[in-house]
């Protein structure tokens, strides 16, 4: 099956026979080269409200942390419960078919003065989950969240099968085996990193018995970090000499990896003369996993320097010293920003199987977030990316040829 050709100008419509929604998740791509700036066209200091720190948000939840009104709650579940006797396919849901009178503008504005053009985070909490709510089924939660999330973005496909629904769960697979294993399928620490996409949202559905907590932070307080502190990492980080692993999640005709850099600039074509934003998209885990391909006689792309090396372990160590450290409850919903926010996760460990709850009688399930991966394009408000899909409805995610969208609703 051939891929299709990314142009800066289509918008991914689609065979909806395929992708009931009309669109197409674009995939993974390299930058544009004419996009990659060189390193003294940054920025010395970025300021504005996408640059925070954890004391300003530790103590005071107020500013951050919404909780859904019994009113609220009852606008979602009458949009959920239309939604699902329409028999419409989840995989087809739009905000148009998710009718918020009250909460759709709330989101609207917090899709883009808080998410895209802010702090880039925020978390709602009080979704009525089956662990919390016994009579909210896995599908009525999918439904509900999958309908928040489309007054917020385009739904993307976040692996090789097309889940535009995903589910961070324990499946006990190797996290060692970093070349084909995704971490989100196992229990182990997540360093620092983006999604492949420009939003994020994570519904916790259960928690573990220890551990799996999420560590969040301003890249653009990162980036004044270590321009000031470590302006050698800084520049290495800029250099268009990194590698990205696609982990055999490739279309006909796709090679395994691409060439980019971790901070980029927005690309040049901005209107009314605005400043190009600093962006950062990484995960260690797709490029220190390249060993089959940069070792050996027959090596194909040259190993990580002993500066990446460095600078892959200093911007981890910058995070972890200034990070804002959340614990989610089921129910809770975090919205991260991929653009400005960089998240993390701490190992876990879940119950063993057959353990009680004693307050409920009923056996304590494994941790299980639901994850959504969310386009916001440039003519919705988007950041202009470097990217030759930036105009795509459904920019970035995964996408292996034309595999259709698919909503399972637990892990597989």
């Amino acid at each position: 099956m051939a891929t299709t050709t990314i142009t800066s100008s289509g918008d991914g419509a689609a065979d909806k026979s395929i992708f009931p929604d009309g669109y197409k998740t674009s995939g993974q791509h390299a930058p544009v080269p004419e996009r990659v700036h060189p390193f003294e066209a940054y920025p010395e200091e970025i300021t504005g409200p996408t640059v925070w720190q954890a004391d300003e948000y530790r103590n005071n939840p107020e500013k951050w942390t919404h909780s859904f009104t019994d009113d609220e709650i009852r606008e979602i579940e009458q949009a959920t419960d239309r939604f699902i006797e329409s028999g419409v396919p989840l995989t087809a849901i739009t905000k148009e078919h998710f009718a918020l009178p009250t909460l759709g503008p709330f989101l609207g504005t917090l899709r883009y003065k808080t998410l895209i053009n802010g702090p880039g985070f925020f978390l709602f909490k009080n979704l009525p989950v089956h662990t919390t709510h016994p009579h909210w089924t896995l599908h009525k939660s999918a439904t509900a969240y999958m309908g928040l999330g489309a007054h917020l973005g385009y739904p993307v496909s976040q692996n090789s099968r097309g889940h535009v629904l995903g589910h961070v769960k324990d499946l006990g697979e190797d996290p060692t085996k970093t070349d084909r294993v995704r971490i989100y399928r196992t229990n182990a620490r997540q360093f620092f990193h983006t999604d492949a996409t420009d939003l994020v949202g994570l519904l916790c559905i259960a928690k573990a018995m220890e551990g799996g907590e999420s560590d969040i932070i301003s890249t653009h307080h990162v980036w004044n970090i270590l321009r000031r502190d470590h302006p050698d990492v800084a520049r290495t980080l800029t250099e268009d000499k990194w590698f990205f692993d696609r982990k055999g999640e490739v279309s006909k005709g796709e090679g395994q990896w691409y060439r980019g850099c971790v901070f980029y600039l927005e690309n040049d074509e901005l209107a009314d003369g605005g400043n190009r934003r600093v962006y950062l998209r990484f995960d260690p885990n797709n490029v220190t996993s390249l060993s089959r391909f940069n070792s050996g006689p027959d090596a194909q792309i040259p190993p990580l320097s002993e500066a990446q090396l460095h600078a892959i372990k200093t911007l981890e160590e910058t995070c972890l010293a200034n990070s804002l450290h959340m614990v989610l409850d089921p129910g809770d919903i975090q919205l991260l920003a991929n653009s400005h926010v960089l998240h993390a996760r701490t190992a876990y460990k879940d119950y063993e199987p057959g353990t009680v709850d004693p307050e409920t009688g009923r056996e304590r399930p494994r941790r299980h977030l639901m994850r959504l991966w969310l386009a916001t394009p440039e003519d919705d408000g988007g950041w202009k990316l470097p990217y030759p899909d930036s105009g795509w409805k459904k920019r970035g995610g995964i996408q292996v040829d034309d595999n259709a969208p698919a909503c399972p609703l637990d892990a597989e």
